[in-house]
């Protein structure tokens, strides 16, 4: 039994840090843009009863958040090493048109899909090699493959749409189905999370995004880390356009743009990837993805135009950045 003068035991620190808070605190981030897109529902299926109960509105979402997430997956991988990816609505379009070209060539459609996915990792291998090894800024280097790709892709193209070729079977597996993209992004999504969090590779990616000076000394291969996540980026940006092309039956060469891409790094920065770089989470951008979804559906079934939601939108991103910053310089100051 306790007297009133025995001394109270301290709290040791394999206590403080149970595996309980350290749960929470690993998935803090997450869970705080997860309720923001569980309020957003909520809010919206209150206004409008068909948001989440109707099977057209579920297909539209996930076929909205699909693209956008995956392409976020390649550019959060390249925000956390301080890089940025603004050619990737490009290959988003330019992929499909080399799977086609791939088809008409005698090549089966599985192959024809894998020629697509080379033809973009080469784009990507361009846009590392050009930024690593030229010392030139990603901003500067995507920017000009960007207009590049573009006008690669309406030549080969005469600026035609294309037919998306292969059999209902193929087209419902690879993004024909309503639900098939969204089943695509979650796999993705896995993979993509055990890379970053449980590989060497994904954690020599934050070391060297925090601090790349260091993780160099460290022996960190960070010029390798770049180059290698710019292909990431451009497979999964090829690999979208391609179910998209599935998915609408067709190619456009005008297809993705500039629009996909900068709503992908918007999906990566409301899921807590700074642009500043040294860290970032899959989980987070596909959650921002949700969340860019669920208010593009919502105002839309409300009836809410497109300016409103750009307003919206604009105003997250200021205040996600705004948030990551100082978070980021509270626990600066914390660890002092």
């Amino acid at each position: 039994m306790n007297t009133v003068n025995e001394p109270r035991k301290a709290t040791t620190p394999a206590q403080m840090s149970s595996p309980r808070g350290a749960w929470a605190s690993h998935w803090a981030p997450e869970l705080r843009i997860l309720l923001v897109a569980a309020l957003l529902a909520a809010y919206f299926q209150f206004v409008n009863h068909d948001f989440l109960l109707s099977n057209a509105s579920l297909v539209n979402l996930s076929q909205y958040v699909a693209p956008v997430a995956i392409i976020a997956f390649g550019e959060i991988m390249l925000m956390i090493g301080g890089d940025i990816d603004l050619s990737a609505g490009m290959v988003f379009a330019f992929a499909p048109f080399m799977m086609v070209f791939a088809n008409e060539a005698g090549a089966p459609m599985w192959l024809a899909v894998i020629a697509g996915l080379v033809a973009a990792s080469i784009i990507g291998f361009v846009n590392g090699a050009v930024t690593v090894y030229l010392r030139l800024p990603s901003f500067v280097t995507t920017l000009g493959t960007l207009f590049l790709i573009n006008g690669i892709t309406l030549t080969l193209s005469r600026g035609t749409p294309a037919a998306t070729p292969g059999s209902p079977e193929f087209a419902a597996v690879m993004g024909a189905w309503g639900y098939s993209e969204i089943i695509w992004t979650v796999a993705i999504a896995f993979v993509m999370h055990v890379l970053l969090r449980h590989t060497r590779w994904g954690l020599h990616t934050q070391a060297a995004g925090a601090n790349a000076l260091g993780a160099s000394e460290a022996g960190i291969h960070v010029n390798r880390l770049r180059l290698g996540n710019f292909v990431i980026a451009a497979v999964l940006a090829g690999f979208t356009g391609i179910l998209e092309s599935f998915r609408i039956t067709s190619i456009d060469p005008q297809a993705g743009g500039n629009q996909i891409m900068f709503l992908a790094v918007a999906a990566a920065v409301i899921g807590g990837t700074p642009l500043t770089g040294g860290s970032g989470t899959i989980v987070g951008g596909l959650l921002g993805a949700a969340v860019l979804g669920i208010l593009s559906d919502g105002f839309t079934l409300i009836g809410i135009n497109a300016f409103t939601f750009n307003i919206i939108l604009g105003a997250a991103i200021l205040a996600a950045m705004i948030f990551n910053i100082h978070v980021g310089r509270i626990r600066r100051k914390g660890a002092r």
